[in-house]
Formats: C-alpha cells, sequence, structure tokens
C-alpha cells in the first residue's frame, strides 16, 4: 500500500531548508527510498511550510528514514525550524488523477 509522510514545520530560513532537502536528495541517489516530494507554503503563515514525501510502502519509508544521511540531515533540519518538525503518516487509500 502506497504510503505518504507529511511534514509540518515553520522556519524563517526557508532557503537553508531547501538547500538542505536538496544536498539530501544528493546524498541519497540511488539509496532513498522517497518516490516523490512536494514542498509548499502556508499563504497566511509566510514562516509554515508542510513537505508531502512519497514513499511505494510505510517499511520502505522506515527504511528511507534509517539511512545515515536522513538521520544527519533530520538533525540539521530541526535546527533550522522555529516549530516543529510535526510528523503525519497516511496509508494511501485513494490516489488519482482527476
Amino acid at each position: 500500500m502506497k504510503f505518504i509522510q507529511i511534514i509540518d514545520y515553520k522556519t524563517n530560513r526557508v532557503d537553508e531548508v531547501q538547500a538542505l532537502l536538496t544536498r539530501w536528495i544528493e546524498a541519497t541517489d540511488g539509496i532513498r527510498t522517497a518516490t516523490r516530494t512536494t514542498v509548499g507554503r502556508d499563504q497566511n503563515d509566510a514562516t509554515r511550510f508542510i513537505e508531502i514525501l512519497q514513499f511505494p510502502t510505510y517499511e520502505e519509508a522506515m527504511r528511507n528514514s534509517d539511512l545515515l544521511e536522513t538521520r544527519k540531515v533530520h538533525e540539521e533540519f530541526t535546527n533550522l525550524c522555529v516549530e516543529g518538525p510535526k510528523f503525519i503518516n497516511l496509508d494511501v487509500i485513494r490516489d488519482e488523477d482527476i
């Protein structure tokens, strides 16, 4: 079953967070299990961001979380946040283009 992880966080250092995400993508090329990332900024709060990570399964998401590169980036990421990150884990029950 497909799996989505939503990361809800606030930061005043968006450029640094995005550079960190880019660095993680490059460092995990060929080993990460995440298949897609989407990052959005809240129109009503310019410091609030939502990242949506997609995985083939929950188990693959946990493998991704266990990567040394993911753990290193998570620590740096947390230090760039003024609030969060808060994680929401979802099993996908419907996924279609409409």
